[in-house]
C-alpha cells in the first residue's frame, strides 16, 4: 500500500488525511499546531517529528499549507519536505499560493530531477471532508495518469492545466471570480431591500441563475453563517493578493476594489470570519 504524506491538516488538509486513512492507505501528517493531529491519530495517522521525516517515509507527499511564508519554511527549510525526498517521491503542493513562489519551488524541484505538481484544490470543507474535492493540476501529464488511483480517494474531478504552475495560474482566476461574485451579489441584495422587493425571493432567484456556485454560497451564507467556518475572511484576501501579482500591469478594477473591500474588513477585526461575511 502506498504511504502518503500531508504536510498541513487544517481544514483541507485533515479532511485529505482522513479520506486516505479511510480508504486504507498508511498516512503519515505533520503539523505546526499539534493538536489538530489527535483525531487523526484516533484514526490511524502516524505524526511525523518534521516535513523532512514525513516526506523521508512517504512515496507522495501532499503539502496543505496556508500561504507563501509557510510553504517555503515546510519545503525549503532544513528540516522540510526537499531534505527528505528521495528519488522516486511525487511532491504535490495543494495550498493557493503566489505564482512567484510556485514557479520557483517547481524550479528546485526540476533541478532536483523529482516529480512535483502543484494542484490547488477547490470544494472547501465540505469537499475536503466528502472527498468530493476538484483537483487544479499543474505538472508532467504523463506522470499525472500514475496518480490517478490515488487521487480518486479525495476528488471527484481532476483538471489538467498544462506545466508546473498551470494550476495555481487558474486558481487565483477562479478565487478572483468568486470573490467579485460574493461582493456583487451583496450590493444587489441592498438594492433590492432599498427598493422594496421581498429579499428572500430575490436571494433564492439568484442563487440559481447566472452567478453559479459562488451566488449560492453567498446567499447561503447571508441567510445563516457557515459554522464551523469554511474559508477565513483574511485567505481570500491572500489570494486576491496573489492574484493581483498575477496580473502585473494588466489594469483590473473590479478585482482591485474587491481586494480593498477584504483587507477593509480585515481592518474592522473579522479577518477569522468566512470570507462571506463580507456582505452582512
Amino acid at each position: 500500500m502506498k504511504k502518503i504524506a500531508v504536510i498541513g491538516t487544517g481544514i483541507m488538509g485533515h479532511g485529505m488525511a482522513a479520506n486516505f486513512l479511510k480508504h486504507g492507505f498508511e498516512v503519515i501528517v505533520w503539523n505546526r499546531d499539534k493538536k489538530k493531529l489527535k483525531l487523526l491519530v484516533q484514526k490511524g495517522a502516524v505524526v511525523a517529528v518534521t516535513p523532512r521525516e514525513a516526506a523521508a517515509k512517504a512515496d507522495t507527499v501532499f503539502e496543505v499549507t496556508a500561504n507563501d511564508e509557510s510553504s517555503r519554511s515546510v519545503w525549503l527549510g532544513d528540516d522540510g519536505i526537499l531534505s527528505g525526498a528521495h528519488k522516486n517521491i511525487t511532491m504535490i503542493a495543494s495550498g493557493t499560493f503566489s505564482v512567484s513562489w510556485i514557479d520557483e519551488l517547481a524550479r528546485v524541484c526540476a533541478e532536483r530531477k523529482t516529480t512535483f505538481f502543484d494542484m490547488p484544490l477547490t470544494g472547501s470543507r465540505m469537499g475536503a471532508e466528502g472527498g468530493t474535492l476538484t483537483l487544479l493540476v499543474g505538472g508532467k501529464k504523463a506522470k499525472l495518469q500514475k496518480l490517478k488511483p490515488i487521487l480518486k480517494n479525495i476528488s471527484r474531478q481532476v483538471v489538467y492545466f498544462g506545466k508546473a504552475g498551470s494550476g495555481t495560474r487558474f486558481k487565483l482566476i477562479l478565487n478572483s471570480l468568486a470573490a467579485i461574485h460574493i461582493v456583487a451579489f451583496g450590493e444587489m441584495l441592498r438594492i433590492a431591500k432599498s427598493s422594496g422587493l421581498d429579499i428572500k425571493k430575490v436571494g433564492d432567484f439568484l442563487a440559481e441563475k447566472p452567478g453559479g456556485t459562488s451566488t449560492k454560497l453567498a446567499w447561503q451564507c447571508f441567510n445563516k453563517p457557515p459554522k464551523p467556518i469554511n474559508f477565513f475572511l483574511r485567505w481570500i484576501a491572500k489570494d486576491l493578493t496573489y492574484a493581483k501579482a498575477l496580473s502585473d500591469s494588466l489594469p483590473t478594477p473590479l478585482l482591485d476594489e474587491v481586494l480593498k473591500k477584504y483587507r477593509q474588513a480585515i481592518d474592522r477585526g473579522i479577518g477569522e470570519e468566512d470570507w462571506t461575511i463580507i456582505n452582512r
